[in-house]
């Protein structure tokens, strides 16, 4: 084949795999759970359609000793929302909000000590639940429900969720729910199934240990350092971890999602079959 014909050729076929690649792509991002990979007119029509269920991850950015990285909850959060909206079919996942109270900054407290934690206001943080929540209810969303994978803010969740719907502020067609069962669902039953293998609740722990590392190495194995799991497990309470990471593996960690996953379905279902007659939600 002559050189010129050759490269005609050649570029044919790259425009024709990267209109092919385009296409996925394009295909991917329309039925992904996830509103950021989503246009407008896509959440419209899937909002529409009936998925009028939003499913708020919210994480944090704090220390997790030397071998857990600063963005666990962030990770964490997204990863099992996802699947909790899949599981449910029928909703949609807002971007994780990244930024909660994690103490005093001057003089340091609690995670502040350590270098990357990232504290604000806890009047900041329920204004970002706030305007997260009524900006979606404007868009014809009828659930909102808050997943904090952090412990310290959860009253603030159940706060603004009170406060919309005392206020009626949300809209009379929309409510906003804080999801305790998201949260506990690692505080009990994943605690319960490590005990029932043999872990007790030193090792466990409490923050950094067992329960929270395996968890991290199932959601997503790159937020831990491996190679640092016995630095964590001496680094104690001074260095920022409660609890002994030196045993997690990913399958320990499996419980626990499954546990997040089971229960978080569980309960928005439920949460939803209370609504009022005139705005019924789609059930899965």
């Amino acid at each position: 084949m002559p050189y010129l014909q050759h490269r005609r050729l050649a570029r044919a076929l790259a425009c024709v795999l990267a209109l092919a690649v385009s296409g996925a792509q394009a295909g991917a991002g329309a039925a992904s759970v996830y509103v950021e990979d989503l246009t407008s007119p896509e959440l419209a029509a899937r909002i529409a359609a009936g998925a009028t269920t939003v499913l708020v991850p919210i994480g944090g950015t704090e220390q997790s000793g030397p071998h857990m990285a600063l963005g666990k909850h962030n990770v964490r959060a997204r990863v099992l929302a996802g699947r909790i909206a899949e599981r449910l079919g029928d909703a949609v996942v807002a971007p994780v909000i990244a930024y909660v109270p994690e103490g005093a900054i001057a003089p340091p407290q609690g995670h502040m000590r350590y270098p990357g934690t990232i504290s604000i206001p806890a009047a900041a943080f329920e204004a970002v639940l706030e305007g997260t929540a009524r900006s979606f209810c404007a868009h014809g969303i009828r659930d909102v429900f808050f997943l904090g994978d952090h412990g310290g803010y959860q009253a603030g969740e159940e706060k603004v969720a009170a406060r919309l719907a005392r206020g009626g502020s949300a809209g009379p067609a929309c409510r906003v729910h804080a999801l305790d069962a998201y949260y506990q669902a690692t505080q009990d039953a994943y605690v319960a199934d490590l005990k029932r293998r043999g872990y007790g609740d030193a090792e466990i722990g409490l923050h950094a240990g067992l329960a929270d590392t395996a968890l991290s190495l199932a959601v997503d194995p790159s937020l831990v350092r491996q190679d640092q799991l016995a630095a964590g497990a001496r680094a104690g309470a001074a260095g920022g971890v409660r609890g002994d990471p030196t045993r997690a593996t990913a399958a320990l960690g499996q419980l626990g999602v499954a546990r997040i996953v089971d229960a978080s379905v569980a309960a928005i279902r439920a949460e939803r079959q209370t609504k009022s007659p005139e705005h019924p939600s789609k059930q899965p």
